[in-house]
C-alpha cells in the first residue's frame, strides 16, 4: 500500500518521503520535539554544508522555554544534570540540522562530536555527561547515530552554560 500511495503522488508531481515519517515517528515515540534554532549570537552560522557534509556550530543546552541550563558540573550541577544539558543540546543540534536539510532522512551518518563541559577542575566523568547526546543521538537514527567523539572538560563557557557540543553530519 505504502508504494502503490507514493506512485500516485509521484505521478501527480508531489514528493513523499517515508523515511522522514519513520524519523518524525521515532522522535515523537522518544518524546522529543524539534524546535526553531535560535539565532546565532555572534558573526556565524549555524550549519554550513560542503559537500556530503554539514558542519553545525557549538550549541548550547537552550530549553524549550528559552533559556539555557547553565551552571558547573561538579559543584552545581550533578553528572546527570550535565547529561541532561548534553541531552537537551543534541536536540538543539537535530533542530538546527533540519533547518538546513529540511528532512532528516537525508542524514547517512552521524561523523563526529565535539563536547565541552563547564566543569571543575577535579571532575572526570565528561565521557558521562556527554553521553546525554551520544545516546540521544544513537536513539533516532540506530547506528547511523553511531559517532566518533571528543569530550573535554573546561572552566568556562559563554554564559555560564552547562555544556557546548558541535557536530559533523554526512548527508545524502
Amino acid at each position: 500500500m505504502k508504494h502503490l500511495i507514493a506512485i500516485i503522488f509521484l505521478t501527480c508531481g508531489f514528493s513523499v518521503s517515508f523515511a522522514q515519517s519513520d524519523i518524525d515517528k521515532r522522535l515523537a515515540e522518544l518524546g522529543i520535539e524539534l524546535q526553531e534554532p535560535s539565532a546565532p549570537v555572534a558573526n556565524y552560522v549555524k550549519a554550513v554544508r560542503t559537500g556530503n557534509l554539514v558542519y553545525l556550530s557549538g550549541h548550547g543546552p537552550l530549553k524549550a522555554d528559552g533559556n539555557n541550563i547553565e551552571g558547573k558540573v561538579g559543584k552545581n550541577l550533578t553528572t546527570a544534570e550535565g547529561a541532561e544539558a548534553a541531552r537537551v543540546t543534541a536536540i538543539g543540534l537535530l533542530s538546527s540540522l533540519k533547518a538546513e536539510l529540511g528532512d532528516l532522512s537525508r542524514v547517512k551518518r552521524i561523523v563526529k562530536v565535539n563536547g565541552w563541559v563547564n566543569c571543575t577542575d577535579k571532575f572526570k566523568e565528561q565521557p558521562q555527561v556527554m553521553n546525554g547526546c551520544s545516546d540521544l543521538l544513537v536513539a533516532v537514527f540506530g547506528d547511523k547515530g553511531k559517532h566518533a567523539r571528543t569530550s573535554l572538560g573546561t572552566n568556562s563557557l559563554p554564559g555560564n552554560i552547562a555544556v557546548e557540543i558541535e557536530m559533523v553530519v554526512e548527508v545524502e
